[in-house]
């Protein structure tokens, strides 16, 4: 008799799910899937990548990229903050995540932190403040000094509503109190030939791709975003050293996510992994050349950190009036 309850409690045991400890202790068992909500080519998607390759070899299970492009990522978004806590899905987010949720409310369908696990910050993507080359502001002083004189005679371009081109001109607008005008296109491409045709006053772009038009004088370097002097254009100040204190802190970000409710155990593993790759000496060369400045830091650090983003944008956005498409 006693034979037969020890064995039923054993067969009961089995059928029992594993606990969160369990899971953790052997995770991870399949692959992983990184969910990221912009098309393939971008910043976002190369820089997943590149950690990815490195974090498959880390974990000992492919860690998969699966671009979920559409509504500037919310729909990857959403679908991770939906997705099993169980480490097996995972966001790799953008300064979308907690923009998107500032201009679309409870439209968003979840909030940047109670519906997910930080995992880590992994970089930021500094901007430099672009303008033609021919155009008459040969410094920043110059450009917002034509703003203050006359209103809404400044432009700046962006590659769409909400941002970080057009959220960074806001912000600049806003501290300078000055109106200008933002003017968004469907990508960076088709904003910075109208800067460059002199159609567009300025724009915030991506420190990559802009070095052969600034040879070939057709652009012109006002500011860099970073909190120092870029070595690729020489004898440009900072956003700092131009007036704009902290200015390098509204950078364009990258980090990852997990949903809410995956094991701090795995999240933890994950955040291992992630620094791991952020120190090799292969990526750190990589990053740079994708004009990224990579962290890599604590999932505490990570959510204190979107707090403090989201408060800033928030600020930003009532200011400026910025709404949603």
């Amino acid at each position: 008799m006693k034979k037969l309850v020890l064995s039923a409690c054993l067969a009961f045991t089995a059928a029992l799910p594993l606990t969160a400890s369990a899971q953790s202790a052997t995770y991870p068992t399949q692959p992983i899937k990184m969910l990221i909500g912009f098309a393939a080519g971008g910043p976002t998607d190369v820089i997943g990548r590149i950690l990815a390759q490195h974090m498959t070899a880390t974990m000992g299970q492919s860690v998969v990229v699966e671009n979920r492009t559409g509504a500037n990522s919310l729909i990857a978004t959403r679908e991770v903050a939906k997705a099993k806590p169980d480490g097996y899905t995972v966001l790799f987010a953008s300064l979308s995540h907690n923009v998107n949720r500032l201009l679309l409310n409870e439209k968003a369908e979840y909030e940047p932190l109670g519906s997910f696990a930080p995992v880590s910050l992994v970089a930021n993507l500094p901007l430099v403040v672009v303008t033609a080359y021919d155009a008459p502001y040969k410094t920043l002083q110059d450009l917002i000094a034509a703003a203050k004189s006359k209103p809404e005679a400044v432009s700046y371009g962006s590659a769409g509503n909400g941002g970080s081109a057009h959220l960074a001109g806001a912000l600049m607008a806003t501290m300078t109190d000055t109106k200008m005008v933002h003017v968004p296109f469907r990508g960076n491409a088709p904003a910075l030939t109208e800067v460059m045709a002199g159609r567009v006053s300025f724009m915030f772009y991506p420190m990559i791709g802009i070095a052969g038009h600034v040879a070939d004088k057709r652009l012109r370097v006002l500011a860099v975003g970073s909190s120092k002097p870029m070595p690729d254009f020489p004898g440009v100040p900072t956003m700092d050293a131009s007036g704009f204190p902290d200015f390098e802190q509204t950078a364009p970000w990258v980090g990852m996510l997990a949903p809410a409710g995956t094991p701090k155990a795995i999240v933890d593993q994950l955040n291992a992994a992630l620094k791991k790759a952020l120190a090799q000496p292969e990526i750190i060369k990589r990053m740079k050349d994708l004009g990224a400045s990579p962290i890599g830091d604590t999932p505490e650090e990570f959510r204190a950190f979107l707090v403090k983003d989201s408060e800033r944008w928030a600020r930003v956005i009532k200011a400026s009036g910025i709404k949603a498409d």
